[in-house]
């Protein structure tokens, strides 16, 4: 089984040394998911088990075991393929509907100079055939137009692959994030950007698990209240039924006070393979509302009036196909697609607009809850005579466990006889100090 790719990450991140509560304080995870999978990382990427005389383990890996495990895992290596794949598909499919845009009204508008070119030459003839020569002339005038649009049309598929460009053009316009292209910008305009709390679930008990630790291991209730949702009449009520969850993957356990106050002690988030400082954490759980597009406004705008300018040609054509005397070829191919040229043109529009009422109703329910969360956070800054006895309690369990190499028992980085040997001379030193001590007396 390859090892997990959020446990990898997390110990790059917490320095190749780490302990299970640093990985789950680190991301989020569930004890008893994160020890298993710290296991299977160190026994298959060649890492060591660091036993301190405690009993807590510290799990020390290579700076290198993600080349150890890309040539032992097959999948690992069809992971990291795939993902550069998909980055340049997926650039693809949201270019192509910008390119389908923009063909859609070159078809649409050639197929209307066509139409209307052929009812004049016809209207002409009707009228006696003394109008050729200025027939051509219009004609020739329809399509000289097409040539300049062109020109003014090209400079939207250009696309830089020198990421300096992108940056020059940031600095440019004061914008410290590379500017989206207008092919892309279609993209968003249609579909929007992606759900901007899609890592909510993650940030939460990543969140909680920091709160967690910076207070040694030991909180009340309303300490992790402004990281939860749906606390339900429990919360008014003080039973606290919400903390079960946090209590379940971080393998923690309710202490009660002699006067009934109840505090949550996590001996897991206690242990850490090397002593730090407070980690900054929010102060609630704040979701990020959601915006219609993260475009320029300029290209949202260009998006919309060519998206309008498509549906009106798309509508005319209509109106001049079923009026139409010409048969096959270009027209005839014009004629087939055009159920889905005005289907396109349609859609274009329709779901932007109705994914605008969506982000609005979307929008006013985030903002609500973040409101709740931040009452709830405000109530840790004037805390009650109650409160203030439960964080009072919660100091009492209140730890940090620091394995150091002073504290092994036991590690797999050498031999077991070796390690007894030193231990041996360990504790001779030790009595040999007591014996000269006892000599000097």
């Amino acid at each position: 089984m390859a090892p997990n790719p959020t446990i990898m990450q997390a110990v790059e991140q917490l320095g190749y040394r780490v302990t299970v509560g640093d990985v789950v304080a680190k991301a989020g995870l569930d004890v008893n998911f994160a020890q298993r999978e710290l296991l299977t990382l160190a026994s298959e990427a060649g890492g060591n088990l660091q036993v301190a005389e405690s009993g807590d383990i510290a799990y020390l890996f290579p700076n290198n075991f993600r080349d150890i495990l890309r040539n032992k895992f097959w999948r690992l290596q069809l992971q990291e393929w795939w993902q550069k794949i998909w980055r340049v598909l997926f650039y693809l499919i949201r270019i192509s509907f910008g390119i389908v845009l923009v063909a859609s009204i070159l078809l649409i508008f050639v197929a209307i100079t066509i139409l209307v070119s052929s009812l004049l030459s016809s209207s002409d003839s009707n009228n006696g055939g003394g109008g050729d020569g200025g027939g051509g002339g219009d004609r020739g005038g329809g399509f000289s137009f097409f040539p300049y649009l062109w020109n003014d049309l090209s400079g939207i598929f250009y696309w830089n692959h020198d990421q300096r460009y992108h940056q020059q053009r940031s600095r440019l316009n004061d914008d410290p994030k590379p500017q989206m292209s207008f092919l892309e910008a279609v993209f968003s305009f249609i579909f929007g950007d992606g759900n901007p709390n899609n890592n909510l679930e993650e940030r939460k008990w990543s969140d909680i698990a920091t709160t967690i630790r910076n207070n040694r291991g030991a909180v009340a209730a309303e300490q992790i209240a402004p990281y939860l949702d749906n606390l339900g009449q429990g919360y008014a009520q003080e039973y606290e039924e919400y903390m079960l969850p946090a209590l379940a993957r971080f393998d923690g356990r309710p202490e009660v006070s002699p006067e009934g106050q109840i505090v949550y002690h996590f001996p897991q988030l206690q242990t850490t393979a090397t002593e730090r400082n407070s980690e900054p954490v929010a102060a609630y759980l704040r979701e990020m509302l959601w915006r219609f597009s993260q475009a320029s406004s300029g290209k949202i705008l260009l998006a919309a009036g060519l998206g309008a300018v498509n549906l009106v040609g798309a509508l005319v054509l209509g109106n001049l196909l079923s009026n139409n005397l010409l048969v096959g070829g270009f027209i005839g191919f014009v004629s087939a697609v055009y159920p889905m040229l005005l289907i396109y043109g349609v859609g274009f529009l329709a779901i932007p607009l109705i994914r605008y009422f969506w982000i609005q109703w979307k929008n006013s329910r985030i903002e609500s809850r973040n409101q709740e969360r931040q009452q709830r956070a405000m109530l840790l800054n004037e805390p009650d005579a109650n409160l203030l006895k439960k964080l009072a309690y919660a100091r009492e369990f209140a730890a940090e466990n620091v394995l150091t190499g002073e504290d092994l028992a036991y590690t797999t980085e050498t031999e077991l006889t070796q390690q007894e040997l030193e231990q041996s001379a360990k504790i001779d030193a030790e009595w040999q100090r007591r014996i000269d001590r006892s000599d000097n007396l």
